[in-house]
């Protein structure tokens, strides 16, 4: 099926299939509600509160009994009752399906993981939204209960997702867990609930600095400088799996602008001041592949590495952690370098390049 330009747009054919036009209908609505939802959390959550509660009759106390719900109920590892239940029928479900088969995304795995085990995986690169872990980890859509039986898997994401309404309830209920230091090492270092006998806790060692970086074919990854993964690995004496996103950075490109230019400060500045960066992203449309928020339709494949075992070292020195830092750094060079032939196009030309 070719597409059609006109005007410089290239509009999709007439003729596709009705299932590729619902995969499409699913994405974009879902990744629509991400966005409105996200964006309005994030910065106007303050002004419609206010506006609620000083404006509406009804509607002033639904937002006062979910402030208060907010302070109580903030155990955020709490994926119980029906929390669990709602969590295991959106894995299942037939929305996260058409997710991972849009692209689609595929979970392989590169060696057995002993399932009574805690793991820590390190997930490269970030991409503009971790499109590929959150399906591959955060359903069951790519099989990741059949490849990783008995794992339960928690993927770590912004605090401020934490913070902002209605958003972190589906953070709660997707396998989301707070990046502050102290939830992360309370991951690491307890046991899972039963069904699960071990976990693997996933984190986007880049985070959403790394975002800035993700352009279309390039694999450029924050953590030249960042070393505090390591440090909880060896506290809790966890293995360290590196995790590659093959593809995620292209299904988008985004607005660069030159570096010392004001849009450039500007965008700076509001991922600094609030914690997220904000994006002028380069997708698809519903009916047109030229522009939009869509992600383009392009295959990502998540592979999981072998683990690398460290020691338990309960307060790690600088030079420990720098030595098993660098050990990880060409773990995860070579494990890139043996698989990206299988999953990338000019394979040669690519490689990881660390910022």
């Amino acid at each position: 099926m070719k597409a059609m330009e006109i005007f410089g747009i290239k509009f999709a054919p007439l003729n596709v299939p009705l299932k590729r036009r619902l995969e499409t209908f699913v994405v974009g609505a879902y990744f629509s509600f991400l966005y409105s939802i996200i964006v309005t959390g994030y910065f106007g959550k303050y002004v419609i509160a206010i506006y609620c509660i000083i404006y509406t009759k009804i509607l002033r106390y639904f937002v006062l009994l979910y402030t208060i719900w907010l302070y109580y109920d903030n155990d955020m590892h709490d994926v119980t009752g029906k929390r669990a239940q709602f969590k295991q029928w959106l894995r299942t479900s037939a929305m996260s399906r058409y997710v991972c088969s849009y692209f689609p995304i595929k979970l392989v795995k590169t060696s057995d993981l002993d399932p009574n085990k805690l793991y820590l995986f390190c997930n490269f690169p970030h991409g503009i939204l971790s499109t590929g872990v959150c399906v591959a980890f955060g359903t069951d859509a790519a099989g990741y209960r059949e490849l990783f039986p008995g794992i339960e898997i928690r993927i770590v994401i912004l605090d401020r997702h934490y913070q902002t309404p209605i958003f972190r309830e589906y953070c709660r209920i997707t396998c989301g867990a707070n990046s502050s230091p102290e939830s992360v090492n309370q991951l690491l270092s307890t046991k899972p609930q039963a069904p699960y006998t071990g976990r693997a806790t996933v984190l986007m060692v880049g985070g959403a600095a790394e975002a800035t970086e993700s352009k279309p074919g390039t694999y450029r990854i924050l953590i030249k400088r960042r070393k505090g993964f390591v440090r909880l690995a060896l506290k809790n004496g966890v293995p360290i799996v590196p995790v590659c996103s093959f593809g995620e950075t292209n299904l988008y490109d985004q607005v660069s602008f030159p570096e010392g230019s004001f849009p450039k400060k500007l965008l700076d500045y509001i991922r600094k001041k609030f914690g997220i960066p904000l994006i002028l992203l380069k997708g698809r449309g519903f009916f047109q592949y030229s522009f939009g928020i869509i992600p383009q339709r392009t295959p990502v494949t998540v592979v999981v590495g072998s683990p690398m075992d460290v020691p338990k070292i309960e307060e790690p020195t600088e030079e420990q952690i720098d030595e098993y830092h660098a050990k990880f750094l060409d773990r995860l060079v070579d494990f890139f370098e043996k698989e990206k032939h299988k999953y990338v196009e000019n394979a040669d030309t690519v490689h990881l390049e660390f910022v």
